[in-house]
């Protein structure tokens, strides 16, 4: 296949090699009667400039990655479409890969140089390979504030100490004074950020917190249904008799476990998760949850990580957060 040169355009359009470069960069200099011929002789001659080169040049790929912890969790899905979205508006690509703490050494020797920023879903990269990424001008920004943070990464998230109040708040409104937590159980996931809020949260509202109250249901919808048909047959009389899940898959498991039990939702037990997927709308009782702002803090991560690629110090945030009540917890 016969490739045309930039050379050929130049000569084509009577300039120099080093003008058509400034048009295709949109550098300033050249009139804008140039730049109308030079894309006129590019389209004409088929011109399709080599980006590899072009990022081997100016070291700017416009690919972004993005690390993911479970593509089949709607939550996440929703915030990857939204990632993509405002990632394609500054004009870069996104690629996503699954997270696995095993690989990710690898994965990052991998993308140096192939990508120009990191988004992480809550992930706790180790300080090494955070480091590193740093140092060869990748910058790292997080949706969802990681368990373990060195200082060298930014993140956005929901402020879920505020949410978690507003829950038990709710709960407590309802006669419950003994709340139960249905938690991922892996230390250094996101989700842990969630519990530890409600257990601070339960403190500042006076209630007393205990781990026995705790559930693990592996951040899966069938992981927690499993913990949830074991607790109803354990003999403990439907206590407690209020529950948050730190995810809506978990909240709806627990609320499947329920309905196979003859357990009555709201009425035995009350449930609400925490991200407001989509599916929360359709369970029966409709589920009470937090509304997670998916997409303005997808926007705001993106925006960030490019600030940080045009080297601007990027600074953590924390956005309110917003109950919605439904019939999971309270008669609709």
């Amino acid at each position: 296949m016969n490739m045309v040169s930039r050379k050929e355009v130049a000569e084509r359009a009577g300039v120099s090699v080093a003008t058509v470069s400034y048009v295709l960069n949109g550098k300033p200099g050249v009139s804008e009667q140039t730049r109308r011929k030079v894309h006129a002789v590019m389209s004409e001659l088929g011109y399709k400039p080599s980006y590899a080169a072009r990022a081997l040049k100016i070291k700017k790929t416009n690919h972004l990655a993005v690390l993911v912890h479970y593509l089949g969790d709607p939550f996440e899905a929703g915030i990857l479409s939204h990632i993509e979205h405002q990632a394609r508006s500054h004009g870069y690509f996104v690629s996503f890969q699954t997270y696995h703490r095993e690989d990710e050494e690898r994965f990052l020797q991998d993308v140096s140089g192939r990508i120009d920023g990191v988004l992480l879903l809550g992930q706790s990269l180790m300080e090494e390979n955070l480091s590193g990424l740093l140092a060869s001008g990748i910058p790292v920004v997080s949706i969802l504030e990681p368990m373990r943070r060195t200082g060298g990464d930014a993140f956005v998230d929901m402020d879920w100490e505020e949410g978690m109040r507003q829950l038990i708040r709710h709960f407590a409104e309802q006669g419950h004074r003994r709340i139960g937590f249905m938690a991922t159980g892996i230390s250094d996931h996101p989700h842990e950020r969630r519990r530890e809020a409600f257990r601070i949260a339960m403190a500042a509202e006076g209630l007393h917190y205990t781990e026995e109250d705790v559930l693990i249901g592996g951040g899966r919808l069938e992981g927690a249904k499993s913990a949830m048909k074991q607790h109803l047959t354990g003999g403990t009389d439907l206590v407690p008799a209020a529950w948050i899940a730190a995810n809506d898959l978990m909240a709806v498991g627990m609320l499947s476990a329920c309905r196979e039990a003859g357990v009555r939702v709201p009425e035995d037990m009350g449930i609400a998760g925490c991200e407001n997927i989509l599916m929360t709308e359709q369970t029966e009782p409709r589920m009470t949850v937090l509304d997670y702002p998916r997409r303005h803090i997808a926007h705001m991560a993106v925006d960030m990580l490019v600030e940080c690629i045009a080297n601007k110090q990027p600074r953590s945030c924390k956005i309110e957060s917003r109950l919605i009540i439904r019939g999971s917890s309270a008669r609709e």
